[in-house]
């Protein structure tokens, strides 16, 4: 079982101003001349963590971390103006252009991974590889499934506590219901409505449950920002012109080098959804961690991780 790297801090932090209205602030880790990756984080709306560099030998690594429009550090906060996967595609272009590099390793799971193959898909030149984890692709089966009816059967307990600022008469459609409160003027509505939504992906997305993630998801920074993007995102059907958009597209991408990690037990993103997209694309390498759920932080999964960003970085 692998462990994560030991920590380090990133030798450059900046904003890069992507718009007349964003902001977003990237760092770089590791070893300036090593090979490059990018770091896509989940949500959408979630924020980067520190501990993402540990996912990669820092003498062979030059890690570029960033926050996606309206989360983490950049800014506006939690901003749905001008904020689409399409924008977000944008912003990763600006940010290679702006750091000089020609080709980069792409990483992402959850939102990350939907992410990486938009990315990927718009810009193949520009990738040496996809490492991607909890395959989401924003389709209605998925988004039913985890706010609507069918992770609820198995944390119905959780579930309590997510349904419990929308009425009786709106809980045919808890996405929609969550999006009225989510934009409310109201910022005790708004509140009550993020800390609800953004607790239930805490309270499911390990194999055993987590009390600090589920109080760091808690937190009213945090969750304004998860809830409202990830619903905006949900609302709209992720900006793509079919829900199959991802699927269809993947001869874009056949040729680039690409690892598949899946939790076995992952109730957020469920292993459906990464069998499909392995289907498509039998090129992939298809892991399946057999004692894990969602998280990153799984260590089946963490291990699994680093096994591929090894092998990734001794790529020529």
């Amino acid at each position: 079982m692998r462990e994560l790297y030991p920590p380090i801090e990133p030798y450059n932090q900046e904003m890069l101003q992507v718009s007349n209205l964003h902001r977003i602030s990237y760092e770089e880790s590791g070893n300036p001349e090593g090979k490059s990756v990018v770091v896509l984080h989940g949500g959408p709306g979630g924020g980067s963590q520190p501990f993402y560099r540990q996912y990669f030998n820092p003498n062979q690594w030059r890690i570029v971390v960033f926050d996606q429009r309206g989360s983490g550090k950049s800014t506006p906060h939690a901003e749905l103006q001008e904020n689409t996967t399409w924008d977000l595609v944008s912003d990763i272009e600006k940010l290679r252009l702006h750091l000089g590099i020609e080709q980069w390793v792409v990483f992402g799971g959850s939102w990350g991974s939907t992410l990486s193959l938009a990315y990927s898909q718009t810009h193949p030149e520009r990738c040496r590889g996809l490492i991607l984890r909890g395959i989401f692709m924003l389709r209605q089966k998925e988004l039913r499934w985890f706010y609507q009816e069918g992770a609820s059967y198995i944390f119905p307990d959780a579930w309590e506590h997510y349904i419990k600022p929308i009425p009786e008469a709106e809980r045919d459609d808890f996405i929609s219901a969550y999006y009225q409160r989510l934009t409310s003027p109201d910022p005790k509505i708004r509140q009550v409505a993020a800390r609800a939504w953004s607790v239930w992906e805490a309270s499911t997305s390990r194999l055993l449950q987590d009390p600090n993630l589920m109080q760091k998801f808690s937190e009213s920074d945090f969750a304004e920002a998860f809830a409202r993007i990830e619903c905006h995102y949900f609302i709209n059907k992720g900006f793509f012109e079919s829900e199959d958009q991802l699927l269809r597209n993947i001869d874009r991408i056949r040729h680039i080098p690409g690892v598949i990690v899946q939790g076995r037990y992952d109730v957020v993103c469920p292993m459906i959804s990464a069998w499909e997209l392995h289907q498509v694309w039998s090129e992939s390498e298809f892991v399946v961690v057999a004692d894990s759920g969602h998280s990153i932080t799984e260590p089946g999964i963490r291990s699994a991780l680093i096994e591929v960003t090894d092998k990734f970085a001794s790529f020529e």
